[in-house]
Order: C-alpha cells, then sequence, then structure tokens
C-alpha cells in the first residue's frame, strides 16, 4: 500500500496535461491514505550516515523556516514554532528518546542587495560540509578557513545531502538579482552531485479557491502555471516541484495541510536516501 501511494502523490500528471479533475481525485486519495506511515518509518542503512541532511534556501519571505515549523508540528502531533537562528541544525524528536533520520538546516533569505544575505560561496562551503553549527553568516566577508567555525574534514554525515528551493506562489514575478542568485546555488549544488527538488509555498494565499479548499490546490489553473514559471526559471523539472500550505494561523491540525507537507517531505527522504546510497 505504501509503495502505491508514492506514485500519486508527486503531481507527475501535470507534466503529461491531465484533466485537473483527476489531479482533484489524486489528493483525494492521498488524504484517505497518507504518506504519514512511510515517513515515521523511515530508515537509512548506511553505517556512515544517519541523517538525511536537507538545505533549503530561497528569497526572503519564502517560508522557509514555517515549512521546518509546519514538519515538526505534523510529526510531533502539537503545534511547533520553530525560532531560527544562526546556523544551526534542526532535528525533530521522535518521541523521547530519539529523533527522525532527517535533518533541516536553513539560513537567511537571499536578498536582491548584494551586500545582504548569505553569500554564495558560503552557500558552497555548507553544502560541502564545512560550515558549523551556529555559525553566523556575514553578507561581506565569506567564512574564513581559519575561522573556528570551518569545519576542514566534514564526514559524509555532516554534508548536505538533498537541496530545496523554496519560492512563494504569492509573489508576482521573481526578482532577477535574487534569480541569478538562486541559479548559482542549484548550479552548485549540481556540480557536487546534489540532488534537488522545490516547494512552491503560499498556495493557498496565491489562489482563492484553494485558500477556501487545498484539495482545488491540483484543479487550480494559477497555481499550475506558477509551478511551471518556477521550473522554467530554475530549472528543476515540473515533478520535482511540489505545492504546500505551511501552518501559520491555525491553531489545530488539518489533514490537507499534512498531506501536501508529507508529500514533500518524502519526495525529500527519498531524494536524500538515493544520494547517500549511490552518491557518498
Amino acid at each position: 500500500t505504501v509503495n502505491h501511494v508514492k506514485t500519486v502523490t508527486v503531481p507527475r500528471s501535470w507534466t503529461q496535461d491531465l484533466s485537473f479533475s483527476g489531479l482533484y481525485l489524486i489528493f483525494s486519495f492521498v488524504l484517505n491514505e497518507p504518506d504519514r506511515p512511510y515517513v515515521e518509518t523511515f530508515k537509512l542503512e548506511t553505517e556512515n550516515v544517519k541523517h538525511i541532511r536537507i538545505l533549503l534556501y530561497g528569497p526572503v519571505g519564502a517560508g522557509k523556516s514555517s515549512f521546518i515549523s509546519s514538519v515538526r508540528s505534523i510529526l510531533r502531533g502539537k503545534m511547533s514554532n520553530l525560532a531560527l537562528s544562526n546556523y544551526v541544525t534542526h532535528k525533530v524528536n521522535k518521541g523521547k528518546e530519539s529523533i527522525y533520520p532527517f535533518v533541516f538546516i536553513d539560513f537567511m533569505g537571499l536578498n536582491e542587495d548584494s551586500d545582504k544575505g548569505v553569500r554564495l560561496d558560503d552557500v558552497r562551503m555548507a553544502m560541502e560540509g564545512h560550515v558549523k553549527e551556529d555559525y553566523v553568516f556575514n553578507p561581506v566577508a565569506p567564512l574564513n578557513k581559519d575561522s573556528p567555525f570551518y569545519n576542514p574534514s566534514p564526514s559524509p554525515e555532516q554534508k548536505v545531502h538533498v537541496l530545496v528551493c523554496a519560492y512563494s506562489a504569492n509573489v508576482l514575478s521573481m526578482n532577477n538579482s535574487v534569480l541569478q542568485k538562486m541559479k548559482a546555488i542549484r548550479e552548485a549544488a549540481s556540480s557536487l552531485g546534489i540532488p534537488q527538488l522545490g516547494i512552491l509555498t503560499h498556495v493557498d494565499e496565491a489562489c482563492p479557491e484553494t485558500g477556501k479548499d487545498l484539495k482545488n490546490v491540483y484543479k487550480s489553473k494559477h497555481i499550475k502555471k506558477k509551478m511551471q514559471d518556477f521550473s522554467a526559471a530554475l530549472g528543476i523539472p515540473l515533478n520535482c516541484i511540489l505545492p504546500v500550505k505551511s501552518y501559520s494561523e491555525e491553531i489545530q491540525l488539518n489533514e490537507k495541510v499534512d498531506a501536501l507537507i508529507l508529500s514533500a517531505l518524502r519526495m525529500m527522504l527519498d531524494f536524500g536516501d538515493e544520494f547517500i546510497e549511490y552518491k557518498l
């Protein structure tokens, strides 16, 4: 059953131009058989890596921290509001004595000004595992190899295994300066062989019908166009871009929000697992 769910949670049908009504039925199926069991029982079989390291990047306001908080909320069964600071690894507790076999890392959003936000060479060093915990990114100067926050010999566990680009569906158009930075990060990841995917955030705000009922995300021509534009701008395949809505004003969990978040998380785990098995 779990394998069957895996084949339908990713909206590959958009690349095949199938009817929106078919996508609606797919999402209805996902609600009945969610990806939660897969995520909750997921294990890495390798000895040298215990946690898939997922790096999120994107423009300011793209919703990276909200996505991480939403994953924590869903898997812990209660609302979580994660305060992000510096360069830290965000773990998700699994009960009282263990954590899930994946972690998130995040940094400040990409800014159109060259003297603001994280530097591209720092991002590459982070992907290679050279940046230690609690490092404060300096927009003016990159991490120096003489710094105590520089890791000269990163282990496979400390390297990034999946790169995720977050972009808001509620933004009219991509700023060209930010877009060029996003492309540069993507190219750096590609040179390292790191698998990549995208999450289109704030879909409920971008489309009124989707805001009323999240199942309409797979019927919305506006959301489909946003995903196509996202794919064309960055070169990420359309079937590797997933629409999500993170928790923001809610005080209780919602199965439709959960379904979209878990579908995206499952793809991240699958991509990271494959990278660790065959590339590290």
